[in-house]
This record gives C-alpha cells, structure tokens and sequence, in this order.
C-alpha cells in the first residue's frame, strides 16, 4: 500500500511539473471562428525558447506558403514554419524573442508567459508592448 501511494504521488508531482511550463503543444483560436487553427510546438534551444507550426486545422491552407514573409521564410511553407525565436527567461515570462504571423508576414517583438498550466498568453508589439495585441493559446491534450 506504501508503495502505490508513493508511486501516485510522484506521479501526481511530475505531471504538476510538466504542467508548469510553457514548452510542448499548444493550440491556437482563429478569432473569427474560436475554433482551433493551429498547432504550435514550443520548445527549447540552447536556453531560448522557439515554436513552429506542426497543424493547420484549415484543410484549404495545409499546403500554403509564406508569401508576405520576407528574406529566409519567403515562400516557405507555413506548415513546419518556425514562427517564435529567441526568448529568454526573465522571472516570470519569456521575453526578448521575435514571432512571425505568417498571415501578413510580419516580424513581431514579443513576450510570453503562462498565465495557467493550459494557458499561454502572447503579446507581440512593434516598439513597445503598450502598441501591439495579446493572444492566448490553449495547451493541446
């Protein structure tokens, strides 16, 4: 009996954890439809935190590309597309980063912070954060 309450509550710790980070899948809301458009991939690279496109909902734009982008991405396919580079962890939320809307092709300052274990909140901003929009993905199961 020990040992099956111990085994439940490592559990119980490891996956209160994992819950507590903003890396894995996370679904994005098309603001029009509140349906999920996507799903991004957050993960870690050399201390930063990046994400790419790994689904399109939209069965019409599986195969579409990156027209509006510009320089590496132009005309890359949006599926796979690396859309949030560089951010760094600063106390509670990530910041210092850049993230792409493939939509319009434009390049973003941005930050990011977990406001719940399923929610992530994005605010990209030209200049400063005061002039930009907030988004808020919700964690995949």
């Amino acid at each position: 009996m020990t040992k099956l309450l111990s085994t439940l509550i490592i559990l119980f710790i490891s996956l209160s954890v994992n819950s507590q980070t903003i890396f894995g899948k996370w679904n994005t809301i098309n603001d029009d439809t509140g349906k999920v458009d996507s799903v991004i991939e957050m993960y870690e690279k050399n201390g930063k935190a990046y994400a790419k496109i790994l689904k399109i909902t939209d069965p019409n734009r599986q195969k579409a590309i990156c027209e509006k982008c510009e320089g590496a991405n132009k005309n890359k396919p949006i599926l796979g597309l690396e859309i949030l580079t560089g951010l760094e962890k600063n106390e509670e939320e990530w910041s210092g980063g850049e993230i792409l809307d493939p939509r319009n092709g434009k390049i973003y300052k941005c930050y990011i912070k977990l406001v719940k274990p399923d929610k992530l909140k994005i605010r990209g901003y030209l200049g400063v954060s005061l002039f930009g929009k907030t988004k808020y993905w919700q964690r995949a199961k």
